[in-house]
């Protein structure tokens, strides 16, 4: 069976082409590692008290920009890419009946396009006594920090914007000593992942308080889960002093990267299996199943493993992706080949991640023909059969990969700056071409 791009060369192109198809595949993939979980267990571990091991973590951009940061704060990082595995020696010491850490500031990091790198690091950064600074890619200077440059201020830091008004880049200066805190919820969970992930390491631990409904909450769930796997005490939005403890940590598949394939499946009527995410999995990002459910699809799950098999007909629907804003663009491309509009509500907070990504990806189905409108919380997209086109990335992995998808059914599709991808999923389209190997 023909794959469903052009010959993937180990570099990409500035465009790819891709072709659709020809039979509905029958595949078994495991996507790599988690980046959200990669990121939050580096960091964990970094700012521990001893030796980690890290397994299956994501080998991407964004990851790397954290090792580089975790490194740049005194942590040993030994990564064995062959095996995926990262050894992390951490900066803490016990003290006083808490943690300390033994680094003492004066660092200048580069968080590149890592919005996770960032936030979660701005505040360890605060831990430090000496002056600090962070900043990053023009890309990430664009997106807020305000709330947390507020919330570090509230907790004891000297916080400097250095230039727009809450945006990188930022100096500070610590250590934070930690207590009650407030913040909003509604523009992103990173900020206080954020603070909770060095909440261990305050003199007086956080305890958080949010002025508005937060949005992502699967997101601080998943914060909580890792840092209790490093020996953090959190209850809630409250977490207590005392440090972490090096530890031995397996890393989930990614279930964001997974809703590529499972949408794949969805829309070309193929049956497909990722492995490694089941029923205990931390992400919310598995819920995309349920939404490509509620659509038609016929969705089986096992304790170790998601599948999704394709069915003759998929239903426009009215679906709440709050909690699982980075699947919404992989509904888009799924959505145009329903039976009926499909709206997405409750999203209007991705607005501000690496693009504008609801203006973005209406804009491409626009430009393919297909009737979309931005939508004050979201989109909604009808369905129709998108014609010959060169869709643009705007620099955005999630653009790349959702609109991949489109090119399993329909011809004359093609990818500008494919390489975007980089930044979490370096591999993604030899395992989209990959599909086709199941026929041999």
């Amino acid at each position: 069976m023909p794959s469903p791009v052009d010959d993937v060369p180990a570099a990409l192109p500035d465009v790819l082409p891709l072709r659709p198809l020809t039979r509905a595949p029958d595949a078994t993939v495991r996507v790599p590692g988690s980046k959200s979980i990669t990121n939050r267990a580096l960091l964990c571990a970094a700012l521990a008290d001893g030796r980690s091991i890290l397994r299956g973590v994501l080998l991407a951009d964004d990851t790397r920009a954290m090792v580089d940061a975790v490194r740049a704060l005194g942590a040993e990082v030994d990564l064995d890419e062959n095996s995926r595995t990262a050894r992390v020696t951490g900066v803490a010491r016990p003290g006083d009946g808490r943690a300390e850490l033994s680094a003492s500031g004066g660092v200048h990091l580069d968080a590149r396009q890592s919005g996770t790198t960032s936030r979660f690091v701005l505040p360890a950064l605060a831990l430090l006594p000496g002056r600090s600074v962070l900043d990053g890619s023009s890309q990430l200077r664009a997106r807020p920090f305000g709330p947390l440059v507020e919330a570090l201020r509230e907790l004891g830091a000297d916080v400097e914007e250095l230039g727009v008004p809450g945006r990188l880049p930022v100096a500070v200066t610590g250590p934070l000593s930690g207590g009650p805190v407030a913040l909003p919820g509604h523009l992103s969970s990173q900020f206080l992942s954020g603070l909770l992930l060095a909440g261990p390491l305050m003199r007086h631990g956080v305890q958080a308080e949010l002025t508005s409904a937060p949005v992502s909450v699967p997101y601080l769930e998943m914060t909580a889960a890792v840092m209790r796997s490093f020996g953090a005490h959190v209850d809630g939005m409250h977490v207590q002093p005392g440090g972490y403890t090096g530890t031995e940590y397996d890393v989930e598949p990614d279930a964001s990267a997974a809703s590529y394939f499972l949408g794949a499946a969805a829309v070309t009527g193929g049956r497909i299996t990722v492995e490694g995410l089941g029923d205990a999995s931390l992400q919310g990002d598995v819920g995309f199943a349920d939404v490509l459910e509620r659509m038609g699809a016929r969705v089986e799950r096992a304790a170790t493993s998601l599948t999704v098999t394709g069915t003759s007909r998929l239903h426009g629907i009215d679906v709440d992706m709050a909690d699982i804003s980075d699947t919404a663009q992989t509904l888009a491309a799924v959505a145009v080949h329903a039976d009926g509009p499909t709206r997405v509500r409750g999203i209007g907070f991705i607005r501000g991640k690496e693009t504008d990504r609801i203006a973005a990806v209406v804009a491409e189905l626009r430009r393919a023909g297909i009737e979309a409108t931005e939508d004050p919380d979201g989109f909604t997209v009808h369905p129709g059969t998108p014609a010959p086109t060169r869709f643009a990335t705007y620099e955005d992995h999630r653009m790349a990969m959702s609109l991949a998808l489109l090119g399993l059914r329909h011809s004359g599709m093609e990818i500008s700056d494919p390489g975007c991808v980089a930044k979490t999923y370096p591999g993604f389209f030899t395992d989209l071409a990959a599909l086709g190997q199941a026929y041999g």
